[in-house]
């Protein structure tokens, strides 16, 4: 058996424990080519992206006024629904380390946002998991769309599938956990945090919200989200996954307002 049928039949494995016979079904809609949809609300020219991710961005609550953090911002899909929340007196900053990353996204600002709109968007490169350790109880709200293992993503790539390991899930649920903590700091008491996820890994998705149960107990609570005929509820959050809704996923969410 050479290296990548090891690496498929190990990955086979992994999810299989967590999807049972639901997995084979799922495997296959993840295989076929996601259906990107436009969003082109108030912008220069259409963006398109994944469908659940417009769901997605929809479920932070952001008033006109508000500051906002998006936290892991690239490619800037995202930004684009959050900034249309937002009015003169309000503030978006987006970041990411990346600097490749940081090229993309603003080129995609700046080819679909007029002017008025780029003003309050700052573009900034900080280490998310360290965030609380500058900025704290600033911001109304937070997205943290964060990095994940993006199964999809390795199912339709062979050499990016030969990385994968069956820590790689663990590994990355490390990283998620200190950038929603950071979060956790760095919003005001009653302002939300939207986490995200494109990972269908319920290690990096559900098991992230239960560690901040137990590592952050009493500091926040999950609010539920709408449009949840989109999505199936989960004990923490909502999951988007393409073998049930079309097509549209995966993208995991699930919303937090800090208490404390």
């Amino acid at each position: 058996m050479d290296k990548l049928a090891k690496i498929v039949n190990s990955f086979d494995t992994f999810y299989h424990q967590m999807y049972q016979d639901r997995w084979p079904l799922l495997k296959e809609a993840l295989l076929k080519e996601s259906k990107s949809v436009p969003f082109n609300e108030n912008l220069l020219k259409p963006y398109y992206l994944d469908e659940a991710s417009i769901i997605c961005a929809n479920q932070l609550p952001i008033t006109e006024n508000d500051k906002v953090l998006d936290m892991c911002s690239a490619p800037g899909g995202k930004a684009l629904i959050l900034v249309q929340k937002l009015s003169a007196e309000g503030s978006l900053v987006c970041n990411d380390r990346s600097s490749a990353r940081r090229n993309r996204l603003r080129k995609v600002l700046s080819e679909h946002l007029n002017e008025s709109k780029q003003t309050i968007i700052k573009v900034t490169s900080h280490d998310a998991t360290k965030w609380g350790l500058y900025e704290q109880n600033v911001y109304d709200a937070i997205l943290l769309d964060a990095p994940c293992s993006a199964e999809r993503h390795l199912l339709q790539n062979k050499k990016a599938l030969l990385q994968w390991s069956s820590k790689r899930s663990s590994h990355l649920a490390i990283t998620q956990f200190a950038m929603v903590a950071a979060a956790l700091e760095a919003v005001k008491i009653g302002g939300f945090i939207l986490y995200s996820t494109c990972s269908i890994s319920n290690l990096e998705n559900e098991g992230i919200i239960e560690k901040l149960h137990k590592k952050r107990e009493g500091r926040f609570e999950v609010i539920e989200t709408k449009d949840l005929f989109l999505s199936e509820s989960l004990k923490y959050g909502n999951i988007v996954l393409p073998d049930k809704f079309g097509g549209k996923g995966p993208l995991f969410f699930v919303l937090l307002r800090r208490l404390k």
